[in-house]
């Protein structure tokens, strides 16, 4: 006999940790002060990435010597500019626990084919050892393992006298925790893991040693024009000051100036990680409680609050093939998207079998209280198919 169905739903089941949740009470409305059908470079759109830029720096308190920048191809794209822009110089230490650190691992040794690389790796709920990270070569990482719900808990283990550079790619972990300014080097994220912004645009964030680095060090390999950080030698600061290289989308600007200025106006960085502690406190009570599923990070400490990874753990489900468990995930998830509770949280493709469940700071702690019993009924209906199926 089916379980009942709990009688709450979430009001909002953007539970998708890439585009997230638009921040509460969110509507078309917000966008209509766009500036369509205008160039980019006209005044008005200069003053509105320049807003942008601004606000950023604004809410997530970066330092006013750190330069920001509005670059094309999401967070992915605001890496490779930092990879094929500064790298080459000093060897590199690679820092990799899930899918997207080795895809910038991939990067450095296949496609840029750079020879003195050392890699750390650990499997997915782990860090590696962050005390064997040599800080006289660069130094590159994600500071929030969105496929693995592992971060690093803070900056203490950055050397504060390093010699090279640390390149960070901090989506999902942006606006959500403390970023460790003075040890970050080059730091990136994406608008639509963030706050909910829409997709396409990446950030760039650079420190005045990152800034030598590219007026002093010219790369080997050709730079298609939209890596291109310098024009003669020197910064293009255009870039810095809303002149983005590419055409933007004005319509994504006005969403994420939206966007920021929700985050501004319920207390900025530090209203965000709150809501952000918050959301995953709620979710990590009821897995505490919770029988059949565990954090897919194994130290506290080291969990996410934003890219909350969780793993299946009933006997039922773990003696299964590891196909038969990616199946039985799915199935999961499914359920939840077909009665409109929740939708896209099962596991990244290249993750352990299991759920992926955002908890950023657009998301209501309510809603994700109101999503734990959904969660219990959809495993009792999935597992009771499956012993059906047997």
């Amino acid at each position: 006999m089916s379980a009942s169905k709990p009688g709450v739903r979430p009001v909002v089941p953007h539970f998708s940790s890439g585009p997230c949740a638009k921040r509460p009470g969110w509507n078309l409305t917000a966008l209509t002060d766009a500036a369509l059908g205008r160039s980019h470079r006209a005044k008005l759109g200069r003053a509105k990435l320049k807003r942008a830029i601004d606000l950023t720096r604004e809410v997530l308190e970066i330092p006013a010597d750190y330069r920001i920048g509005i670059v094309p191809a999401s967070d992915t794209g605001a890496v490779e500019m930092a990879l094929w822009s500064l790298l080459g110089p000093r060897p590199v230490t690679m820092l990799a626990w899930e899918s997207f650190g080795e895809g910038w691992v991939t990067d450095v040794e296949k496609q840029l084919g750079l020879k003195d690389v050392t890699v750390l790796r650990a499997p997915y709920g782990e860090l590696p050892d962050l005390g064997a990270v040599d800080f006289s070569t660069d130094v590159v990482f994600t500071w929030n393992g969105t496929t693995s719900g592992v971060r690093v808990p803070n900056g203490d283990w950055i050397a504060a006298d390093r010699k090279g550079l640390t390149i960070c790619d901090a989506t999902s972990a942006a606006f959500a925790q403390r970023l460790a300014w003075d040890k970050l080097d080059v730091a990136t994220f994406s608008w639509q893991k963030a706050l909910g912004g829409e997709a396409a645009h990446g950030m760039l964030v650079l420190s005045p040693r990152a800034v030598e680095r590219l007026e002093t060090y010219k790369p080997p390999w050709p730079l298609p024009k939209i890596f291109r950080l310098t024009k003669g030698g020197r910064l293009n600061e255009g870039i810095f000051a809303g002149e983005t290289i590419n055409t933007p989308s004005m319509l994504c600007v006005e969403d994420y100036l939206d966007a920021l200025g929700w985050a501004k106006s319920i207390g900025g960085l530090a209203a965000t990680i709150a809501r952000s502690d918050a959301n995953a406190a709620a979710l990590a009570a009821w897995v505490k409680v919770t029988p059949w599923v565990e954090h897919l990070a194994r130290v506290p400490a080291e969990r996410s609050n934003t890219s909350v990874c969780l793993k299946v753990v009933d006997p039922a489900v773990t003696r299964l093939p590891l196909e038969a468990q990616g199946a039985f995930a799915k199935s999961l998830a499914g359920l939840l998207e077909k009665e409109g509770v929740a939708y896209d949280i099962a596991y990244y493709r290249d993750a352990p079998p299991g759920l992926r469940i955002w908890c950023g700071a657009t998301v209501e702690t309510s809603d994700i209280e109101a999503l734990t019993p959904w969660l219990d009924w959809a495993f009792a209906e999935t597992k009771a198919a499956l012993a059906k199926a047997a």
